[in-house]
Order: C-alpha cells, then structure tokens, then sequence
C-alpha cells in the first residue's frame, strides 16, 4: 500500500541522500526548456540519451573507418559475435539463463516471429487471450496472426476485462477467464505492465494458469524490462519479448530483445521462420542448404545485428549493471513512485481538485509509472504543466501518465512537480 511521505523539500532532499548510489542523473543528458532542464516524466515512452552512448558508438565507427568488413572478424569486440556482449546483463533484467536471450530486430517484428512458432491453432484450441486496451500493437499483431491461420479475430481474439466500473484488472477474474476458455486456449500474449493504467500483472499466476489449460504464455515486456524485476525461466513463461528505448534508455527505435525457455529453445523441431544469422555458428559459413538451428535463443535470429544499435544498448544496460541491476533501481523506484503520489494527492486536496489515480495503490502491483485520471479541464492542466517545463505524456481522453525513472529522476524534481501542479491548478 501507499507509504505516506510528507510532502515537503526536506523530505524530498534527506530521500536523494538515502539513494544517491541509485542515482545516475549526471551520466544523462536532460532536456531543456525555458532556460532550465526539464522534469521528464516519459521514461516509459523514450528513455533519456546515457552521456556513454556516443563514446560506445563511435568505437564502432572508428572499428568500421579502420577495418571495413574485417570488423566482422579477428580485432577486440568483433561484430560477428558482439551481441553475445550483451547475454548476461540482459539475463539479468528479466530473470533468464543467458543462452535464453537475445537482443534483435524491433518488438513488433519479434512478436510475429515468436507468434510464428508459439501460436499454432489446432481444432477447437484456437483462440488468443490477451487483456482489454492492450497496447495497440499487441491487438493488431493477434488480429493479424489469427486472420492470418484463416480464423475471425472477433471470435478468437478474447480478452480480460475489468469489472463493471473498474479499470484495474482483478488476478481472480483473470484466472477464472483462463479456465473459462480451458481447452479453447490457444495462447496467452499479456502485457506485463499495462500502457494505460500502470498495473503490473501477477505473471506467475497467469503463467500457471494458462499451462493448466494447455496454452502457451507470452508476454509484451515493453513497459517492464527494467522497471521491475522478472523471473521468465522460473515462472515458465514460454516466450517473450520487450524494446529497449523506454526503460533501458538505448536510442529511439532501439533494438529490440527475445526470450525463450530452454525446454523450447533447445527443440529443432519446433517451427519458425529462419534465416542465415539463426542456423548453426560452427557450420554457418559453409552456405549449406536444409536449416540446422543453432541449439539456442540464437535459433531465432535471422540476420546480422545492428552494431551501432547495440553499442548503444550496452552502454545502458552496463550503466544499469553498475547501479546493482533492476533490484536496485525498484528499491528506488518504490519510494519514488511513492512521494509523487503523496505529493498528488496532497496538492488535489489541498487545492480542491479532482485527481484519481488509476495505477494501483498496492506498490507490488504497479511500477515507475503513475496515471492519473483528470476530468475537469485534463487537457489545459497537461499544457500548463508543460509549458512549465514538465514532459509528461497525454491519453484521450482524460490521462496524464507520470513515470518518474530512478536512474535519473529525485525526489527533489517530485517536490518541484507538486509545486508546479499546485501553480497549474491554481492558475485554472
């Protein structure tokens, strides 16, 4: 539940000083306006730019300029194999055996890859489960798979719904769905935070669920890869796949990352669509026909990786490794998360402004970001607090999603916030 902290600069100084070691702001660059760096808030859309980034690109231009193509093979850090750099921090953030990760492609893309093998509609096992206003992606990627095996999406493609007057979905009535479907469930494909309202699923739940029934489980990680901490292999998700530009903070559009559990990764019987960079490494260039996969996460990949894309990414993901990973950054997170929603809630009752916020209460079930739910002049309220200097990010019709980001957020910017608020509201 909501830890109350009192709303005051003290406060909010005395809780910088408590977590300066999971504080990296100086290694960022922070946007400005009006003169001033501004209060970002839209970590969960695109992470800031880690100063690291370019020093970590450059090298691998300065390896392009002076080698060429020989920067595929034979110098420090060579191309051919640098995404294997990169295995172990990412096992890290999502709880994986190494050889169950890989950093490729874009998110979108890889879901209909892993789709391509992991939804495979059989007699009456057809149908996709997935929660109501999930990221549009997501809808479209199941209205697409399932058109594309010749079935209705509007049959097939079902959904977890919150109770009437609730936007909170309830795990009861998500796992009283999963057996409500039972031998008709094909695949569960579950965002693990919900774009919209913030709220973090009890994955392992709906996980156990959904192997009770027989479906595969996967899962969207967009909004949870780095906010909050996983453990894919243990809770036997199947597959899974994420982007890193909003909490790994590498480069707009940046790669994206897979999972797959070793009891699937490991079966060269399992379909997939193939290319080159996914068949066996130790016989790749013999340039033989008939697919041999490699016995890996690698399986999947279909062609060389985007070097420059990937030094960004490593710049970030070592920056996380430094501040203790993940675990770290939600201890932070918590009680960050926390004083802005006391500063909230404070300032809509003390200005007599109605503020809901709709992200769960209950900080095991949410995590860096806050929605919050304004109805009476929603819109001016975001413009006034952005020509302030505050990048926050607007949902029609009446949210303003708020995700303040350990790495480089204070608690001294949650202050100022509330003072901002309280200055929008007033001026209203």
């Amino acid at each position: 539940m909501l830890i109350k902290l009192k709303n005051t600069l003290d406060t909010a100084l005395l809780l910088d000083e408590k977590f300066a070691a999971q504080t990296r702001r100086e290694d960022f660059f922070i946007p400005q306006k009006n003169g001033k760096e501004v209060i970002y808030f839209t970590g969960n859309s695109l992470g800031l730019q880690p100063k690291s980034a370019r020093k970590y690109i450059e090298l691998e231009m300065t390896k392009w300029q002076e080698n060429g193509v020989e920067g595929h093979f034979g110098i420090h850090e060579q191309w051919y194999d640098y995404h294997k750099m990169l295995r172990q921090p990412l096992a890290n953030l999502v709880g994986a055996n190494p050889l169950e990760v890989v950093a490729m492609n874009t998110l979108t893309v890889n879901l209909h890859l892993l789709m391509a093998s992991f939804f495979r509609p059989q007699g009456k096992r057809t149908k996709i489960l997935m929660e109501a206003s999930a990221f549009p992606s997501d809808q479209y990627v199941a209205e697409s798979q399932s058109s594309f095996h010749g079935l209705d999406p509007e049959q097939n493609v079902v959904e977890f719904v919150p109770r009437e007057g609730e936007l909170i979905l309830r795990t009861e009535d998500m796992v009283a769905k999963i057996k409500e479907v039972g031998d008709e469930l094909a695949l569960i494909l579950l965002g693990g935070v919900n774009y919209y309202t913030g709220q973090f699923f009890d994955i392992e739940a709906i996980s156990k669920a959904g192997h009770e029934v027989g479906a595969v489980v996967g899962l969207d990680l967009a909004h949870t890869v780095g906010n909050l901490p996983l453990k894919l292999h243990d809770w036997q998700i199947d597959f899974a796949a994420w982007c890193s530009y909003k909490y790994l903070n590498s480069s707009p559009g940046g790669i994206s990352g897979v999972f797959v559990h070793q009891k699937h990764n490991q079966n060269p019987e399992l379909p997939r669509l193939t290319g080159w960079w996914g068949y066996e490494e130790s016989t790749r260039f013999k340039m033989k026909k008939g697919f041999v996969p490699e016995p890996n996460i690698d399986a999947w990949q279909m062609s060389n990786a985007p070097i420059l894309l990937l030094a960004a990414h490593r710049a970030a993901l070592e920056m996380i490794e430094e501040v203790g990973g993940v675990e770290a950054l939600r201890h932070k997170s918590k009680a960050l998360t926390g004083f802005l929603e006391s500063v909230i809630l404070d300032i809509s009752q003390e200005e007599n402004y109605p503020i809901q916020i709709i992200t769960p209460s209950n900080q095991e079930n949410r995590g860096c970001q806050l929605s919050l739910l304004v109805k009476k002049q929603g819109r001016t309220l975001f413009e006034k607090l952005e020509a302030d200097g505050v990048i926050g990010d607007w949902r029609e019709p009446d949210v303003i999603r708020l995700a303040p980001v350990p790495l480089y957020n204070t608690f001294e910017e949650m202050f100022e916030f509330g003072e901002m608020l309280r200055k929008a509201i007033q001026s209203l």
